[in-house]
């Protein structure tokens, strides 16, 4: 690919950064609008879970497979395709005239979604190649990551206060199509040199993996945690992982590198992303039925009232970036950690007239932390990597996030609602508390591995990795 001028290589980035913002902003705006969808289309929790999760799952199983197809087809070709299902996927949301259309029309805009994100990073990683511009690029683009998805709650509350709950999708469409001319006309087609093979047993496993664990955990509460139903799915979530450990482990050209899992800093990346992000799909699902259906609040003043989450987040992301190009992703990593810790242990004892104060506080500190995680992240993932397999180290990290986060969901959720006594309204702030210390152990777990991957020790497992890649010793990723 020829190389381009500094204006052009900002506007690539910018386009990257609109679909990855839509993507983002996708896999939280529509919690604040759960209450809202329950009452004109019905459901329980569970059914709320999987308007959720239905997205966030199949994203998840797809990613690494839309990196690929990238790589083969051309970047640009398969970026475009993406956003024309997601936009396509979102109108078919706005338009559901029942529960389960919803959950299907999710689906199809995380299809389009599996094709942006990993896609984008491969564009982003080939468009700037000296490494420090790269690396202030990555860290925009993990910064775009966080903002976006703190501001899914805000901008969900006003559309859903104003409008109602399908307009929350509609915000997608002007953006996907704008994005979809843009890169036409301004992103290089670019392919990889060799790309990589498809490998449909390693994606089935990964899709069985987390669809049956996710479906088992999700619908747990209601057919029992040691039913037949339960144990089924668990069963088929572990056969599903050994098939995935074995299938990759014999493959020339894998799905997923096991390799790169004995450099400690692309494994601590994994377990950070998933994690954060659970700590955050648990926090914004909980936080969305105790205002509303606890408190009583209006999707408008719930949307508002998580504006300190989010302006945290929009302020702290691009320092976050910043702070990993000059510092490396340790700090970055403890500073988000303990941020996110402090902002759960504020909701531990959660009651139905806890302080407003209290609220706001809570979302602040979880806002700071979440939007220094991001960047540190994408960073430590990509870091040190080949250049050829930089988006594979991406999609796995963004697969990483979104793991979490419909673990998160499926985990905190069901393990809340098996414990509400006398429904959500009288009962969910004393069952809560259970869920709101697994966020505490999941942002600790942050914080402790954010020192252990990132040291020296860290850094030479990452160096005995890349040793073992042929002819790319001087192609390598570098973290700024």
């Amino acid at each position: 690919m020829p190389e381009l001028s500094s204006r052009r290589r900002m506007l690539v980035l910018a386009i990257c950064c609109m679909s990855l913002f839509i993507v983002g902003l996708d896999n939280t705006i529509v919690n604040v609008a759960l209450p809202s969808i329950a009452r004109d289309l019905g459901g329980d929790v569970s059914s709320l879970q999987w308007v959720v999760d239905a997205y966030v799952v199949v994203l998840a199983s797809l990613l690494i497979l839309g990196g690929s197809m990238g790589d083969r087809f051309g970047r640009r070709r398969v970026f475009q395709t993406g956003l024309a299902l997601f936009t396509l996927g979102s109108l078919a949301c706005s338009l559901a005239p029942g529960l389960g259309w919803l959950i299907g029309a999710r689906m199809l805009q995380a299809v389009g979604g599996s094709m942006l994100n990993p896609v984008a990073m491969g564009i982003i990683t080939n468009t700037f190649t000296d490494p420090k511009e790269r690396a202030r690029a990555i860290g925009v683009w993990g910064g775009t990551v966080g903002f976006s998805m703190a501001l899914g709650p805000v901008v969900g509350g006003v559309l859903v206060g104003a409008v109602g709950w399908s307009s929350i999708f509609w915000i997608n469409i002007p953006v996907g199509l704008a994005a979809m001319v843009l890169a036409g006309r301004f992103v290089p087609e670019s392919r990889a040199p060799r790309p990589r093979r498809i490998d449909p047993l390693g994606q089935l496993a990964v899709i069985t993996l987390l669809g049956s664990l996710t479906y088992g955990i999700i619908e747990a509460p209601k057919a029992g945690w040691g039913s037949a139903q339960s144990l089924l799915c668990f069963g088929l979530a572990a056969a599903a992982l050994v098939a995935l450990l074995v299938v990759e482990s014999r493959r020339d050209e894998p799905l997923i590198e096991l390799r790169f899992f004995r450099s400690a800093p692309f494994s601590g990346a994994t377990l950070i992303a998933i994690s954060g992000f659970a700590g955050l799909g648990g926090f914004l699902f909980l936080n969305t039925l105790y205002l509303q259906d606890v408190r009583d609040f209006s999707a408008l003043q719930a949307g508002l009232a998580t504006l300190p989450m989010a302006l945290a987040t929009v302020v702290c992301s691009p320092l976050s970036g910043r702070l990993v190009g000059a510092r490396g992703p340790r700090l970055s990593l403890v500073l988000a950690g303990t941020g996110m810790t402090a902002g759960s242990l504020l909701m531990v004892g959660l009651r139905p007239d806890t302080p407003l104060w209290q609220l706001l506080l809570s979302y602040l500190l979880f806002g700071f932390g979440f939007g220094m995680l991001n960047a540190p992240v994408t960073n430590t993932a990509v870091s040190g990597m080949p250049r050829a397999q930089a988006g594979v180290a991406a999609a796995v990290a963004s697969t990483s996030r979104q793991t979490g986060q419909a673990l998160g969901v499926a985990v905190i959720g069901s393990v809340v609602t098996s414990a509400v006594v006398g429904g959500l309204h009288s009962g969910l702030a004393e069952a809560s508390h259970i869920g709101w210390w697994i966020m505490v152990g999941c942002a600790s777990m942050v914080v402790l591995l954010g020192i252990v991957t990132t040291g020296t020790w860290a850094r030479r497992t990452a160096e005995r990795v890349f040793a073992t890649v042929p002819g790319e010793k001087r192609q390598s990723v570098s973290a700024g």
